[in-house]
């Protein structure tokens, strides 16, 4: 079982690396004294739980004489128990503090002596540790990208793709939405009208002249962008609704080329909402 104590200084990532764990599928606890980890482990391994990630910092300072010994038991429970100790300069921190207007946890009237004080606390912690990372220079992304590669974790990153018709209103829980009502639309033949985007000769309606084409790849390469600005930026998934005026044909079309086309960038079609036998209404 993996088992992550993660300290540092008071706004130097500590709280984005917890939720980086958690969505790694680690199960995390916020600020939990060191005379509890070997329980917490015990638990996590009854309830076979196979990773665990914990915060402690100044806030537990009351339960920081008793580090040391609570990481040796610890060790000699488990063999994979790493410590990462989170830093960075003091101004840093202190014009981080002061966009949060947070209250730091030492609670003196100068942030710069919160720092420094905190810094002596932690400093026992912080020899003990495995890797020390200095954040002065991250974004949120970046110590999210740093701790996946830490942690030996690909970065996956979901394109969710999903198919409706105007008439019935969009979907309000997804980031983007696309129109394609400016296509061919194989409603108006007869012979298509019942059938859907999912077979052949109706995306080749849709795709039928030169015009359409190019709309097609003005709007993958516009998807791409997206969606590699939202990966890049520490999204672990972005949903995209395609729509048409029944949703049935020309988004179906779409959105199953697009599914192949951004591969890459993990894109799979999650529903056909508007089409009864694929699962929408």
């Amino acid at each position: 079982m993996a088992f992550i104590v993660i300290s540092g200084l008071s706004g130097s990532g500590k709280s984005t690396a917890l939720r980086t764990l958690e969505d790694a599928d680690y199960f995390t606890t916020d600020n939990l004294p060191p005379e509890l980890w070997s329980a917490l482990s015990d638990l996590a391994q009854a309830r076979h739980i196979e990773r665990v990630a914990v915060t402690t910092d100044a806030r537990t300072r009351d339960f920081l004489a008793a580090l040391g010994g609570s990481l040796r038991r610890l060790k000699q429970r488990r063999s994979d128990v790493r410590v990462l100790f989170l830093e960075a300069d003091a101004h840093v921190l202190l014009k981080r503090y002061n966009l949060s207007r947070r209250e730091h946890p030492l609670g003196d009237p100068s942030l710069m002596l919160d720092f420094q004080r905190e810094r002596e606390l932690l400093s026992s912690l912080r020899a003990l540790s495995d890797t020390v990372i200095d954040t002065t220079t991250f974004s949120a992304a970046d110590l999210n990208k740093r701790l996946l590669d830490w942690l030996g974790v690909a970065s996956d990153f979901d394109l969710r793709l999903f198919t409706f018709g105007f008439k019935h209103a969009p979907p309000r829980d997804v980031d983007l939405v696309l129109d394609m009502r400016t296509l061919p639309n194989p409603y108006y033949d007869p012979e298509l009208r019942g059938r859907t985007g999912l077979e052949a000769d109706v995306a080749a309606y849709v795709f039928q002249n030169p015009e359409s084409e190019a709309f097609y790849q003005h709007t993958r390469n516009f998807l791409r962008d997206v969606a590699e600005r939202a990966r890049d930026s520490g999204r672990r998934s972005y949903n995209v609704a395609i729509g048409c005026t029944g949703g049935q044909h020309r988004s179906v079309a779409v959105a199953l080329r697009l599914e192949q086309d951004l591969n890459d960038l993990g894109a799979r079609i999650i529903d056909h909402r508007d089409i009864p036998s694929a699962g929408g209404e």
